[in-house]
């Protein structure tokens, strides 16, 4: 079964690289018309030139709310009038324990990773309400489950929009709006590199030492790639996913050791 997404308008937030890259193309290639942000607009744009004709680019940092309304605005013009399927996808902190951090810190990621994502679902529901249609997931972690050593943020801040999207999911159901969220485990991003030389530095270990020991404990035995990530929430934004919501899918090569 080959999942559409013809005549479908889709903003992938964070979709300038990464996972959220993986995301913008393959709803590009599944027929979707694609909206993606990036902190530069240089990368915006040349991510979408690089999805193709019916993709578009806008700067957006995710802890500004303003640019959120302006952006929600300009894309759904850019798109056609509407945004069908919305992606939550945001930086994240840095990594480091949880004790510790001050309360600026906690506050500006708090916006980046959460307020600023609830704003613009907020903006996009209604739309998708009145045409009985949409999907909306966010990009979390794998530490919403099982919290990850020295990411001590992360795992605090990412569980919240779990928490939003699960009660969201149950307001939304009867309109044929979906909310659910997608757990990335070690997927080969430029992230997990910055995470793994970190982790490097602080042990003494070298950054392929880091990596062997990381495959080693995902029974896959790789890292994965932002193509199998982008394939999960292509299943998520297809019509063949309308009874798929509330949920959080895991794409991590079975890391996580929890049912």
């Amino acid at each position: 079964m080959a999942f559409r997404l013809d005549g479908r308008r889709a903003l992938v937030m964070g979709g300038s690289r990464g996972i959220g890259l993986g995301i913008a193309r393959a709803f590009a290639e599944a027929g979707a018309a694609v909206a993606v942000t990036g902190r530069k607009q240089e990368d915006a744009g040349d991510a979408a030139r690089s999805i193709g004709k019916s993709a578009f680019g806008f700067a957006l940092d995710t802890a500004d709310l303003n640019q959120i309304d302006s952006v929600h605005a300009e894309a759904a013009r850019a798109l056609g009038g509407g945004i069908d399927i919305l992606v939550l996808n945001s930086g994240g902190p840095p990594p480091g324990p949880a004790m510790g951090v001050s309360s600026e810190n906690w506050q500006q990621y708090w916006t980046m990773m959460f307020v600023g994502l609830v704003r613009m679902a907020d903006l996009a529901l209604p739309g998708m309400i009145e045409r009985r249609f949409g999907r909306v997931m966010s990009v979390v972690s794998s530490s919403v489950i099982q919290p990850i050593p020295n990411l001590g943020m992360s795992n605090a801040i990412r569980p919240a929009i779990v928490g939003w999207g699960k009660t969201v999911s149950n307001e939304v159901a009867r309109f044929g709006v979906t909310v659910n969220a997608i757990a990335p485990g070690r997927i080969q991003t430029e992230r997990v590199d910055r995470i793994d030389q970190g982790a490097a530095a602080k042990t003494g270990k070298t950054h392929d030492q880091i990596r062997t020991e990381a495959m080693g404990r995902i029974p896959v035995g790789r890292y994965g790639t932002i193509e199998e990530f982008g394939a999960a929430a292509l299943f998520l934004a297809s019509n063949e996913a309308s009874f798929t919501t509330g949920s959080i899918i895991r794409v991590d090569g079975g890391q996580i050791s929890s049912i």
